[in-house]
């Protein structure tokens, strides 16, 4: 159901749905009018389960929408919430730089929903670290309960998604960040962090000059990374840090003589 019309068969047997369907319609924010194109894909069940052929092109049309999705929104099951294949959709689609909502069906048959609810936000935290504070929505398709809260996470998402930041913010970011935690010396010289900037959105990607970049610890560049979330505000979607190694300005010069 889109608004007050219904529009799509769903049920609780899994293979009603084979192909992507796609809907359009519009959402009422709080600040503007938002176009919505949605596209429902088909249900994916375990590996093991999926047998008939058509069945298997449908998991691969739904694999492939995710690749070209904006927002993806994953709807779990609340008794049986992060499964292995959950995980296996939810990382595919932040490794394809998608940002990521937690729909939780079934919310209806949940006693304690608060206890449910702490335990959902420990798991998200903990199995998806790459996006941290994840929002997640937990519904009732049956009785609707839930719903109303589902549009404000994706369009959320959708904003940090397409966050940009200033590069002389950026910069003074830096180097409160080097300042306040170094990073490490290797082999007794110790790498260096001199330059940031934002080159892209959709996700947020940021390049910084680093010296000997490929020896800096994937730790210290986590730090960076959580760092940018925190002092941005850029919650919940996949954040990309490349390291570059400074230009050499005469390098040219060495190679004419």
């Amino acid at each position: 159901m889109i608004g007050d019309e219904n529009r799509l068969l769903t049920g609780p047997e899994a293979g009603i749905t084979r192909d992507s369907i796609s809907v359009e319609w519009r959402w009422q924010g709080k600040d503007r009018d938002w176009p919505v194109k949605l596209f429902d894909t088909a249900g994916m069940r375990k590996k093991s389960r999926v047998q008939s052929k058509l069945e298997k092109l449908s998991v691969a049309d739904a694999l492939r929408a995710i690749k070209f999705a904006e927002v993806v929104v994953l709807l779990l099951d609340a008794e049986k919430p992060f499964e292995k294949q959950d995980l296996q959709i939810a990382d595919l689609a932040l490794r394809e730089g998608r940002a990521l909502v937690i729909a939780v069906n079934k919310w209806d048959l949940i006693e304690d929903k608060n206890d449910a609810m702490r335990n959902l936000r420990e798991m998200a935290d903990r199995l998806l670290p790459q996006a941290p504070g994840l929002p997640i929505a937990p519904l009732s398709a049956k009785t609707g309960a839930g719903l109303n809260r589902l549009m404000p996470a994706v369009t959320q998402v959708y904003i940090d998604w397409n966050a940009r930041v200033k590069t002389p913010e950026l910069n003074d970011w830096l180097h409160e960040a080097t300042s306040r935690h170094a990073p490490p010396a290797v082999s007794g010289q110790r790498i260096k962090l001199r330059y940031i900037a934002q080159t892209k959105t959709r996700p947020p990607t940021f390049v910084a000059q680093c010296t000997r970049a490929e020896e800096l610890p994937a730790s210290y560049k986590r730090y960076l990374v959580n760092g940018i979330r925190d002092a941005f505000d850029i919650k919940a979607v996949p954040i990309r840090l490349i390291l570059k190694k400074p230009n050499n300005p005469y390098a040219n010069k060495k190679e004419r003589r």
